[in-house]
């Protein structure tokens, strides 16, 4: 009887072994929690597609980020909720606009604990719900919108964001937001690049979220789901801009994507695990067809294994905590 030369299997025989020879690990500080702060409300409201997730009032906002800095997450990422909207998104640069009230508020309660970040597109912020100015023709005016994030951008850093966000995939929006920052003495402040995110369905509950007024859609802008190489040439391009940081976005259906541009870029690469992904996976737990901790801890451990160095996930916090029990 011939037995098998080489026996694999050694490698997976007990827990202390397989962690032993783990190839691949996840720690709290790779994890960046998204948080929605509503303007106008006494209390949070909870976002039905997504459950667990809330719009904050600015008290449980600075409650749930300080719960985040405790479990070791390594920054969180804000999204205002303004009361009011207008075709431009006035409310994104106002000082006192809801995001920017929201920043200063974080950065005094968990600021020198984790990397306060914010999004940077106008979205949230217009009554039409697209990421920039519109033309007369209704398409969406690529350099009038640069103009608004150059704006923008300051508003946050004045406000003490550590890390911008650019969400909008407008062509430029790196270059036109570094120069700004620059030229008002915020050198140090970080920019993460959406540079690969692509249009589809998965953002569904995060239109919820943020009671977006979108009509139509953003395939004009945001990438094909069907070009990789595309998503690849935007990343480079983001950090010849001079990105600090680039994104790929949703995660779990474009991990080829964030393998290669892992692999094309020498600066970190993130993803962003959407409330399509987070929503897929509560509503199978929820229904007993999967087991929900093991399923959000094999998604997470798959984006990290395809090359990203840390993730926004919705799950931070809860995700971080399970992980300081490992250890």
């Amino acid at each position: 009887m011939s037995f098998p030369q080489h026996r694999p299997r050694r490698l997976r025989q007990s827990p202390a072994v397989r962690r032993l020879v783990r190839e691949t690990h996840l720690v709290p500080s790779q994890l960046v929690l998204p948080m929605f702060v509503r303007e106008g409300i006494d209390e949070p409201v909870a976002i039905a597609s997504m459950p667990g997730v809330v719009q904050h009032t600015l008290d449980t906002l600075r409650r749930a980020a300080a719960e985040a800095a405790e479990a070791g997450v390594g920054g969180v990422m804000l999204f205002g909720v303004p009361a009011v909207r207008d075709a431009t998104g006035s409310g994104a640069d106002d000082p006192r606009g809801i995001l920017n009230v929201a920043t200063e508020a974080v950065v005094a309660e968990v600021g020198d604990a984790l990397v306060v970040q914010t999004d940077l597109c106008l979205d949230e912020f217009t009554d039409h719900g697209h990421c920039g100015v519109l033309a007369g023709d209704g398409s969406v005016d690529n350099d009038a919108t640069l103009e608004r994030y150059a704006a923008m951008g300051l508003a946050q850093a004045r406000a003490g964001s550590a890390l911008l966000g650019l969400s909008g995939m407008m062509d430029g929006q790196v270059a036109a937001v570094r120069a700004a920052l620059d030229a008002e003495g915020f050198t140090d402040t970080l920019i993460m690049a959406y540079s690969a995110k692509y249009a589809g369905a998965f953002y569904g509950p995060f239109r919820e979220a943020v009671d977006s007024q979108l009509k139509g859609d953003r395939r004009t802008y945001q990438l094909d789901p069907a070009n990789a190489r595309e998503g690849v040439k935007e990343a480079v391009m983001d950090a010849d801009e001079g990105a600090d940081i680039v994104m790929v976005k949703p995660a779990q259906p474009y991990l080829d994507v964030l393998a290669d541009v892992r692999a094309a870029v020498d600066i970190p690469v993130w993803a962003y695990q959407v409330s399509g992904e987070y929503s897929m996976i509560e509503a199978a737990a929820a229904h007993g067809w999967i087991d929900r901790r093991t399923a959000i801890q094999d998604s997470l451990l798959g984006i990290r294994r395809a090359g990203a160095d840390a993730i926004l996930t919705y799950w931070a916090a809860e995700a971080a905590g399970w992980l300081r029990e490992q250890l």
